[in-house]
């Protein structure tokens, strides 16, 4: 019993060193939701089509990057262009971005990618940028649960 317990301390105590470094390479505030995208591969890449593959979603996304989830395991340094449904807004978003990172969740039906995003537009980033504003201060500040698109109407974030 005693074991157990102490194997679960040093498990949690290992997370504990490498979430700070986590969080320190990150740039910029990220937002933990799904959104629907679809994505395009326009590097050349083998045996994957260069056709628009519908991705199912992406899980967290930032104003320098997203983590994606699909069907398709997307080789690294593969150049994407990433259409974005924002949850909330149901506005688009076109961003540009290279696969830093994959992870297999099961074997050949689902794939999740890190994607950083370059060469994106600056308006596109700022539209993230501010959506995610708005969604993490909504979060924070209502506690009652208020619908969002109320909460935008009275909230909006100051330029």
């Amino acid at each position: 019993m005693q074991e157990r317990i102490i194997k679960k301390r040093m498990k949690k105590s290992e997370e504990d060193k490498t979430e700070p470094a986590m969080k320190a390479a990150r740039k910029a505030e990220r937002l933990t939701e799904e959104n629907e995208i679809a994505i395009t591969i326009l590097s050349d890449v083998k045996n994957i089509s260069g056709e628009k593959i519908l991705y199912n979603y992406s899980k967290d996304i930032s104003s320098t990057g997203t983590k994606i989830q699909g069907n398709v395991l997307l080789p690294l340094d593969t150049f994407l262009k990433i259409d974005l449904t924002l949850k909330n807004s149901k506005e688009k978003v076109t961003v540009f971005g290279k696969v830093k990172r994959t992870q297999v969740l099961t074997e050949g039906k689902s794939y999740e990618a890190g994607v950083e995003f370059v060469d994106t537009p600056a308006e596109a980033i700022k539209k993230l940028g501010d959506y995610i504003l708005s969604i993490n201060q909504y979060k924070s500040l209502n506690p009652v649960g208020v619908p969002f698109w109320i909460f935008e109407k009275f909230n909006k974030p100051k330029s």
